[in-house]
């Protein structure tokens, strides 16, 4: 199975990106973390970028707030897909991280997910992988039905509460 490399700008994204971990690994899905930013470390972002395929990497999550050009600068280094998380920050509520974040230029995609979205980034890294992967297709079509179950079972206690 390829691996997930999961890139933050700052340590401090990691009570973020821990989220996106725990979703991987419920999934099976390894990965590897690492902090990378596009301004204080971009040799080493690029080349991170540059080789993630050949590493056995299929799809590359990047977190930043603020400027938030990490997942744009991993987008342009490699031709994997890369899935932006914006990270939420003190000065204006992640909207800037997620304006940077899903603003690229044409030919330069990244799929940008919600501010602080770490879960819905590996959900969606484990899709892409599993469109080679029967396996991990089937265990997100019965984590699929386990949530339909619950929500069917919330509504039919909330129903019987308050329908008349």
């Amino acid at each position: 199975m390829k691996k997930v490399g999961i890139i933050m700008g700052s340590d401090s994204d990691l009570p973020i990106v821990e989220k996106a971990m725990d979703k991987l690994k419920e999934y099976g899905v390894p990965y590897e973390v690492h902090v990378y930013s596009a301004h204080r470390t971009p040799q080493q972002a690029g080349d991170f970028a540059r080789s993630a395929r050949e590493k056995g990497f299929g799809v590359i999550i990047a977190a930043a707030g603020k400027a938030a050009h990490l997942a744009g600068a991993m987008a342009a280094g490699t031709t994997l897909p890369v899935i932006g998380i914006p990270v939420k920050s003190s000065t204006l509520d992640g909207l800037d991280a997620l304006l940077s974040t899903v603003q690229m230029p044409t030919g330069i995609p990244v799929a940008t997910v919600a501010i602080d979205g770490a879960a819905n980034a590996a959900l969606l890294a484990v899709e892409m992988l599993a469109i080679e992967d029967a396996a991990l297709a089937d265990k997100l079509q019965a984590s699929r039905a386990a949530e339909q179950e619950t929500v069917l079972k919330k509504s039919a206690d909330v129903e019987k509460k308050y329908n008349q």
